[in-house]
C-alpha cells in the first residue's frame, strides 16, 4: 500500500479508496481482512456526525457487496500535512440503475504505513446532473 508521502495527495487518496472498494467487491476474501489491510484497529470516520468503528465499517460492506456498485471519483483538490489529508471529491455512484454524484469534504489521518486512522466526511448528494461548483 502506498503512503501518503510517496505520490501526489489526490492520486492517494484516489487510489486508497478505489482499491478498497475494488478489494471488496473483486474477492470473496473475509471482509474484516480487507478492512485491516487499509484500517487500523482503532478506525474511527465521523460521516455528516455519524460515528463509524472498526465493527461498524466491517458490517457496511455487506450492503456494498451485495448492491455492487459502480463508482468513479473526481479528485477536485488534496492537500497533505504530516499524517493528515484534506481533501474535496466527487463521488459518482451507479447502483441499480441510478445515477448520485456526491460532493465530499474528507478530512483525514494515516498512519506510517498508509491505513487510515481517524476520518470525518461531509458530504452532499446533488441533484440529478448537476455540475460540480469549483471544478478543476
Amino acid at each position: 500500500m502506498r503512503t501518503l508521502h510517496d505520490t501526489d495527495p489526490k492520486q492517494f487518496i484516489a487510489g486508497f479508496l478505489t482499491s478498497f472498494t475494488e478489494d471488496l467487491l473483486s474477492s470473496d476474501e473475509d471482509a474484516a481482512t480487507i478492512v485491516d489491510r487499509y484500517h487500523t484497529p482503532d478506525i474511527v470516520q465521523i460521516a455528516d456526525g455519524h460515528a463509524i468503528d472498526r465493527d461498524k465499517l466491517i458490517a457496511h460492506t455487506r450492503p456494498v457487496r451485495k448492491n455492487r456498485p459502480e463508482s468513479r471519483m473526481e479528485v477536485h483538490e488534496a492537500l497533505v500535512n504530516g499524517d493528515r489529508l484534506a481533501a474535496r471529491y466527487t463521488l459518482h455512484v451507479r447502483q441499480r440503475g441510478k445515477d448520485l454524484s456526491i460532493n465530499v469534504h474528507f478530512f483525514g489521518q494515516f498512519a506510517p504505513d498508509g491505513r487510515m486512522r481517524r476520518a470525518h466526511l461531509l458530504t452532499r448528494t446533488l441533484p440529478a446532473q448537476q455540475e460540480t461548483p469549483g471544478r478543476s
